[in-house]
């Protein structure tokens, strides 16, 4: 898998949370909705509620999105508290994660594609000591174009200039999944970072 038929290299592209990076929205939203939301709820929540799809473009504030999110789903936290919990959810990279970047890194091309905002994109950059080893980091906020959105793989792949089906790619949602390989990516559903391991080991990516 070091390099196609065309002799290109493939290019491997990550999504962050809940794939490199430990950030549970999921369980945290279930508790202060004081049980008014199950798992898949919660997760759906984060996929298709239209003050999250604002966020991810970056047509809000995350002060903004905290307030409307605790409008929305009457939690009573208030805008400060919000925002807090929203940032206390994304903690740093998954154990192993550099170390696996790194391994990949001479063999392949390394690229984010992450629904993301300010608050969390700022964090990850100030602490988590993992971007540098990506050639490119495509952010929503940045791109105002947001996953499972079939137009966001698209502007990646030209910005890339690949081939789809050189391109690997590894998310969480499996809406993000369906959508890659609707765009002719190769495209694997890794939820969690062992997850992530388990599908380098099957794609042949390291020896």
């Amino acid at each position: 898998m070091q390099a196609t038929r065309h002799g290109k290299r493939p290019v491997l592209v990550f999504d962050l949370g809940g794939v490199l990076v430990d950030w549970n929205g999921i369980d945290p939203l279930m508790a202060v909705s004081q049980g008014r939301l199950e798992r898949e709820q919660a997760r759906q929540f984060w996929m298709h509620t239209p003050e999250v799809a604002l966020l991810d473009t970056g047509r809000v504030t995350p002060e903004e999105f905290a307030r409307l999110m605790d409008e929305r789903l009457q939690l009573g936290l208030g805008t400060a508290a919000m925002l807090q919990a929203l940032d206390d959810w994304l903690q740093g990279p998954y154990p192993g994660v550099r170390e696996l970047l790194q391994q990949l890194h001479p063999r392949y091309r390394l690229a984010v594609l992450s629904n993301n905002n300010a608050l969390h994109w700022g964090k990850i950059e100030r602490q988590f000591d993992i971007l540098p080893l990506f050639e490119t980091c495509f952010a929503s906020h940045h791109m105002g174009l947001r996953k499972p959105d079939l137009a966001v793989y698209q502007h990646v792949q030209q910005a890339l200039q690949a081939d789809a089906a050189d391109i690997i790619f590894f998310d969480d949602n499996i809406e993000c999944v369906h959508s890659a390989r609707q765009a002719g990516w190769q495209a694997c559903h890794t939820v969690g970072f062992d997850a992530v391991r388990q599908a380098v080991q099957a794609q042949g990516l390291l020896d």
